[in-house]
């Protein structure tokens, strides 16, 4: 019987199995409740993580959050910087109602126009937002308040692991990109998913993790060093959503003479003639209970928190360093603000509430860095948060061991590597912290006598009895200038006040130097080196001159431990033979160089002023000594031992950090020479240096010029090539003089010169009877084309094993 469709579908809705059966779930149903910053429902079984948002308002907008992310778990690979405890950028993220979808938003507070009417509290409707996610609406309850899960939004690379994933990096100079993490690295939908039993809720702040797995094909050494299975690496990122910082705080005006980390704002509303480009300094919110000059307890002391991870001793040594700051802070007036203890078990790490210092460890050794959380419309900073690297320390001590020998080790005494290692990070960890706290580098404190922690110090290792000595290695406590900072950031609420105190800095005679102008070896500012240590850096190159050949003199199986392959004398002998690079780059900024200050009007220091003519030969004649036959023979005795082989499974720490060999383990005592010539070439011949020399010169004709710099060098290196080791300076010189002239950075002038030059020496060797190696010189020097391949003979230039972070060091970040 055939029936009508009508009539069939009431057949189906009269059926009784259909009409018994339940009706949708409520909204909230199988979850638990919790309520602080704002209502949240979690579903453990079904994923779900349910947000109860206020009803929104006329534009929509139902709630905004300060929103970062966080590393909970690392890579375990230094170069990537995908570290434990690393800290994304910091957003005022917007939730906003359109139709039945909610959409999270990246609003734009930098641009504002503050006290305009009709003003958005996003920031100004002329620039953009940015829209991250959006989702549907799980229910709007009857107070116009909306439920949103919130779990697919979480699992967003906003940390931008999947770039840090795909980027090389080329430790041996090979300039393969298999020596980085990889290529290609995506983000694995179905392989992510927000974890809701990780939630923790609290009346200011929402904490949550979340799996993100990122894969590739072609996963580089990096990864492939440390991940299960290379092709899917996993992370636990943590989210957490913020209550935004209430009234009371006042933004500090940004100083150029005193410098620190700064948050931008851009306001049209600013008076005509007056900037509408503002920076506020960052900085921690701290109120004394009696306002005023005199010292006085704060509402809320600064605290930060030590990973119990760290190894007792370790853990000790952090909390020294750190406790450092304590004295500035009273001395501006602010009594038992400061604070340091050790991380209970029941505070949760990323947890924004708490100032942490993460103790993490790496497969190589690598930087270790201070991070701010900050609020982008004051610079109030809301969490500071530290990763140290702990391998730093094992690596530092076997330094001071290739330098007084490991059997002073746990002696006990002044030239114990472990004593020193742990000096060193005392000063680390201040270091650090003091990012945190709001503090950029100051790479002029060393200059001064230790002026500051903000510094990158180098052991100061002196001679007693002609052997190197470990006794005063590194420095104890803030110095002049990190107490002069501290009272300018936290002190006196006024920004006259303030103003007043940078003045007296700088009539201080404090230099401050940071990245800018001392990060680059070929900068310009005399007294921005890094990891250089003393008043005169041309000095100082000499005198470690005279450290790194004693240091040198008495290197042998002493540096071993009892028991210790040989192979690894192999591995400690780089940092000793290298052990001037440092001041190597520090003396060579005198060159072309200058002394100028971040000076305002009406302040001092308002001119660059070029170094005498004097200093800057001394620094040419300090750098000329370097690349000596005398100074880059590597004593006959070593090169037996250096060549003993290594057994066992491959270790990458050992593999990056030794010069390479073209006689398999066979020690090559010329790949030694090269790479220190290199060293100080790169430094002399820098074309930005060689730039400034040339307009120097012009200007004041007792400066040496381009060309005295030429002849000094091919008269230095080339004169008296007549041995392999002479033949390899002699090269590597003609080579980087090549290579600078064709450069694309280096000015037309100066490229003329070394053209020239390049002819003469050319000319010079083909007078040589019977030199195989002159003539064989001479004949690519003097044919255009021939040059152009000498100087574009990349695999002729030996790896340089890795500097910074032996030692310490940085990349565009806030670290040491």
């Amino acid at each position: 019987m055939r029936l009508g469709l009508l009539t069939a579908i009431g057949l189906v809705l009269a059926s009784p199995a259909l009409a018994d059966a339940p009706k949708d779930k409520p909204v909230f149903a199988d979850t638990v409740a919790s309520d602080g910053l704002m209502p949240v429902h979690v579903d453990t079984q079904g994923g779900r993580i349910l947000l109860t948002l206020p009803p929104p308002g006329e534009d929509g907008v139902s709630a905004r959050y300060l929103y970062t992310t966080s590393l909970r778990t690392g890579l375990g690979s230094a170069p990537t910087f995908l570290d434990r405890g690393r800290v994304g950028n910091t957003q005022i993220v917007a939730f906003r109602r359109i139709g039945k979808r909610i959409a999270v938003q990246y609003e734009n507070p930098r641009f504002r126009a503050k006290g305009a009417e009709r003003a958005d509290p996003a920031g100004s409707g002329d620039f953009a937002v940015s829209t991250v996610w959006m989702g549907d609406i799980v229910k709007t309850l009857p107070d116009g308040s909306i439920v949103v899960d919130i779990s697919d939004f979480l699992t967003a690379d906003t940390l931008g692991i999947a770039d840090s994933l795909s980027q090389s990096s080329d430790f041996a100079g090979t300039g393969d990109a298999a020596q980085g993490a990889g290529k290609g690295f995506k983000l694995a939908d179905k392989l992510s998913a927000a974890v809701p039993a990780s939630v923790k809720v609290f009346p200011k702040n929402i904490e949550i993790d979340a799996v993100q797995t990122y894969t590739s094909d072609k996963p580089g050494d990096e990864v492939s060093n440390i991940a299960p299975d290379p092709r899917q690496v996993s992370f636990t990122v943590h989210s957490s959503f913020v209550a935004l910082p209430g009234p009371g705080f006042s933004p500090r005006a940004f100083d150029p003479r005193i410098g620190g980390f700064s948050t931008q704002v851009v306001d049209f509303a600013a008076p005509l003639g007056d900037d509408v480009v503002r920076d506020f300094a960052n900085r921690f919110r701290l109120e004394k209970v009696n306002p005023g000059p005199a010292p006085s307890r704060v509402k809320q002391p600064i605290v930060y928190y030590v990973d119990s991870r760290a190894p007792a001793p370790i853990r000790q040594a952090l909390i020294d360093g750190i406790s450092w700051w304590k004295k500035a802070f009273e001395a501006a007036g602010f009594i038992d603000a400061f604070q340091v203890k050790v991380l209970p078990d029941d505070i949760d790490p990323m947890d924004v509430r708490y100032n942490v210092v993460n103790w993490d460890d790496r497969a190589t050794r690598g930087w270790s860095y201070g991070q701010e959380i900050v609020d982008p419309r004051t610079g109030e900073i809301v969490k500071g948060m530290v990763v140290l690297g702990s391998l730093r320390a094992r690596q530092d001590i076997q330094i001071f061991e290739g330098l007084v020998g490991a059997d002073k080790l746990n002696s006990g005494g002044p030239n114990d590597p472990v004593r020193a290692a742990l000096a060193r990070l005392r000063q680390l960890a201040a270091h650090e912290v003091g990012h945190t706290l709001g503090f950029a580098h100051n790479f002029a404190a060393s200059t001064q006598d230790r002026a500051s922690v903000m510094d990158y110090p180098a052991p100061r290792i002196g001679l007693v009895d002609g052997k190197p000595d470990l006794s005063d290695a590194y420095g104890v406590g803030v110095g002049a200038w990190d107490m002069a900072t501290v009272d300018w950031l936290y002190g006196e609420p006024s920004d006259a006040a303030a103003r007043a105190k940078a003045a007296a800095v700088v009539a201080s005679g404090l230099r401050y130097v940071p990245d800018d102008n001392a990060r680059s070896p070929d900068t310009a500012q005399r007294w921005g080196g890094l990891w250089d240590d003393g008043a005169d850096p041309t000095a100082e190159l000499n005198r470690m001159m005279r450290v790194r050949a004693a240091a040198i003199e008495g290197f042998g199986l002493n540096a071993l431990k009892p028991g210790e392959p040989v192979a690894d004398l192999r591995r400690r002998f780089v940092p000793i033979w290298l052990l001037h690079r440092y001041e190597v780059v520090a003396a060579a900024k005198a060159i072309g160089g200058a002394e100028f200050g971040y000076a305002v009007k009406g302040g001092g220091r308002e001119r660059a002023v070029p170094v005498p003519a004097d200093a800057q030969r001394a620094a040419l004649d300090a750098l000329l000594a370097t690349i000596s036959p005398d100074a880059l023979r590597v004593p006959a005795r070593l090169v037996p031992m250096l060549s003993v082989p290594r057994n066992g499974s491959t270790n990458r720490q050992f593999d990056i950090e030794v010069f390479d060999s073209s006689g398999g383990p066979l020690f090559d005592p010329l790949v030694a020479a090269d790479a220190a010539t290199e060293i100080t070439l790169k430094s002399l011949l820098a074309p930005a240096r060689l730039a400034r020399v040339s307009a120097q010169h012009m200007v004041d004709g007792q400066i040496p010029g381009v060309e005295e710099i030429l002849d000094r060098l091919t008269s230095a290196t080339l004169g008296h090539a007549n041995d392999a080791l002479s033949q390899r300076i002699a090269y590597r010189t003609i080579v980087t003089l090549a290579g600078t002239e064709r450069d694309k950075a280096t000015a037309p002038g100066v490229a003329a010169l070394i053209d020239q030059k390049l002819v003469d020496i050319g000319t010079m060797l083909a007078k040589r009877r019977g030199d195989a190696w002159a003539a064989s010189l001479s004949r690519k020097l003097l044919d255009p084309g021939e040059r152009a391949k000498l100087a574009d003979d990349m695999p002729r230039s030996v790896p340089i094993p890795p500097a910074d972070p032996i030692g310490g060091g940085e990349g565009g970040w806030m670290d040491l």
